[in-house]
C-alpha cells in the first residue's frame, strides 16, 4: 500500500509540475524584437505607381566638379575601365537636359568601377529630390550602371518621406558625353511603387 501511495505521490507531484510550467510558459510575455502590423497602423493607404522623368548631370571637369574621385587602386592608372576607382557625387537633377533648366533635386552617393573589361559601375546613390510634392523625399539606387549600353536598368531599393517603403526601377540612357571632359548629362525615367 505504501508502494502505491509513493507512486501515485510522485505521479501527482509530477502532473502538479508539468501543469506549474505549462501555466508559467502561457503567463509569459514575449519579449521579441518585431511584432506584425496592419499597413493602416502607419497611415499607409493604396500602393501607388509613379513614373519620374528627369536629367542627371554628372560633372568631374572645371572649377566646381559635381563628382570627383576619392579612392583609387594601384592598378586604376593602367586599367581601361578605371577599375578600382571609387567616386562621389553631388550630381543636380533637372526637368531637362539643360543645366539651367530647372532643378528638381541632386544625386547624392558614389559610383565605383566594378569591371576590369568595360566602363561598368557598382552605384549607390540617393536621389534627394526638392521640388514640388516631393520636396524632402528620396528613392534609394543600388545596381550595375554599364555605360556604354543603351539603357541600362538599377533597382530602387527604398525610400524615405512620400517614398516610404520604395520599390521599383531606374531606367539611365546617356543623353550626352563629353568624351574630353567626363562631363555627362544621363537621362532617367524611374518607375516607383509607393504609398
Amino acid at each position: 500500500m505504501a508502494k502505491i501511495f509513493a507512486n501515485a505521490t510522485s505521479s501527482f507531484i509530477f502532473l502538479f509540475n508539468v501543469i506549474l510550467f505549462s501555466l508559467t510558459l502561457a503567463a509569459a510575455k514575449p519579449e521579441g524584437f518585431s511584432r506584425n502590423l496592419s499597413p493602416e497602423t502607419l497611415g499607409l493607404k493604396r500602393e501607388k505607381l509613379s513614373h519620374l522623368h528627369f536629367y542627371f548631370h554628372d560633372i568631374v571637369s572645371g572649377s566646381n566638379p559635381t563628382a570627383v574621385p576619392v579612392a583609387r587602386a594601384a592598378m586604376t592608372n593602367n586599367s581601361l575601365s578605371s577599375f578600382g576607382q571609387v567616386t562621389m557625387m553631388d550630381d543636380p537633377l533637372t526637368v531637362k537636359p539643360e543645366i539651367s533648366s530647372k532643378l528638381v533635386g541632386r544625386a547624392q552617393g558614389i559610383y565605383a568601377s566594378a569591371s576590369q573589361s568595360e566602363l561598368s559601375f557598382l552605384m549607390a546613390l540617393n536621389f534627394v529630390f526638392t521640388e514640388g510634392k516631393y520636396n524632402g523625399s528620396t528613392l534609394s539606387i543600388l545596381g550595375r550602371n554599364s555605360v556604354f549600353s543603351g539603357i541600362r536598368e538599377m533597382p530602387v531599393v527604398g525610400g524615405s518621406g512620400l517614398f516610404r517603403f520604395a520599390r521599383g526601377y531606374a531606367q539611365a540612357k546617356t543623353h550626352d558625353l563629353d568624351f574630353k571632359t567626363g562631363d555627362a548629362i544621363v537621362e532617367y525615367n524611374v518607375y516607383v511603387f509607393h504609398y
